[in-house]
């Protein structure tokens, strides 16, 4: 298939989504369509920078979800490896001994969460890396050259879609499908900001140590950020970050969230 018309294709599948919807197209709409499109279980995608916090963007199902939090939070998984080398990380089999020894923590949790087979599709544009499209299979599975081609081409129409979504100076989406982006990322990175102060370290350091908190206890990033930035967990240099607010000062319960918040 020429690649024009497969892109011409691509486009009318995920705008014909966009369409069920009612909205302008948008990342969402580009997971949905791979889905339907290839021998997939669910899609996510996650915006990604080297000089910032990575956020997830949209995710199709639980699954897809979970895949894309834990990549984010352990730092390891196709998705981080598909942005680190700007090439395509196709897993069809997460219980081969090669990947579980490559990711020691990735593989296990993934393969707990329900999926067998990951494949890590990198949004760039020249040097331009925007982050990545992830799709899983909950059985082993491998892409044959007319799928693996789609697969790519449902990400190059992603990252055009970012680009045309860009968070613009003010910190404001210019459009529907990036608006929960902006929620999740202003909040995590303003989370790290606090950890720069509590902990005296560069924002780098600080989100590791967010990283490994929210990891460590099991938990999604965000609400792990949301907890710092409200002040109910504190990060000292010296000591396992505390949650503040669990018990009035003559020691009974007031009622509020009783997590310890140990940093293991």
């Amino acid at each position: 298939m020429a690649p024009d018309s497969r892109s011409e294709r691509i486009q009318v599948l995920v705008a014909e989504q966009a369409a069920r919807r009612g909205v302008r197209v948008g990342v969402m709409d580009v997971c949905t369509a791979a889905v339907a499109a290839l021998p997939v279980g669910g899609a996510g995608l996650s915006a990604m920078s080297r000089a910032a916090p990575s956020h997830p963007l949209c995710s199709t199902d639980d699954i897809s979800e979970q895949l894309e939090e834990l990549q984010l939070t352990l730092g390891e998984g196709p998705c981080v490896d598909a942005f680190r080398h700007g090439s395509a990380v196709l897993t069809s089999d997460l219980l081969t001994r090669e990947l579980q020894d490559r990711w020691m923590v990735f593989a296990d949790a993934a393969l707990e969460a329900g999926a067998r087979a990951v494949f890590a599709l990198p949004l760039q544009m020249g040097a331009i890396s925007l982050g990545v499209l992830d799709l899983y299979a909950q059985v082993p599975v491998r892409l044959n050259a007319e799928e693996l081609a789609d697969a790519l081409a449902f990400a190059d129409l992603a990252t055009l879609v970012l680009l045309d979504a860009r968070i613009d100076e003010t910190g404001g989406p210019r459009d529907g499908p990036v608006e929960d982006l902006g929620a999740y990322r202003a909040e995590i990175d303003q989370a790290s900001g606090v950890l720069t102060v509590q902990l005296g370290v560069g924002i780098e350091e600080a989100f590791v140590r967010l990283r490994g908190h929210a990891f460590a206890q099991g938990r999604r990033l965000a609400e792990v950020a949301s907890d710092v930035v409200a002040r109910r967990l504190r990060f000292s240099p010296d000591a396992e970050p505390d949650r503040t607010g669990d018990r009035t000062s003559d020691g009974t319960d007031d009622g509020t969230d009783d997590r310890t918040g140990e940093e293991t």
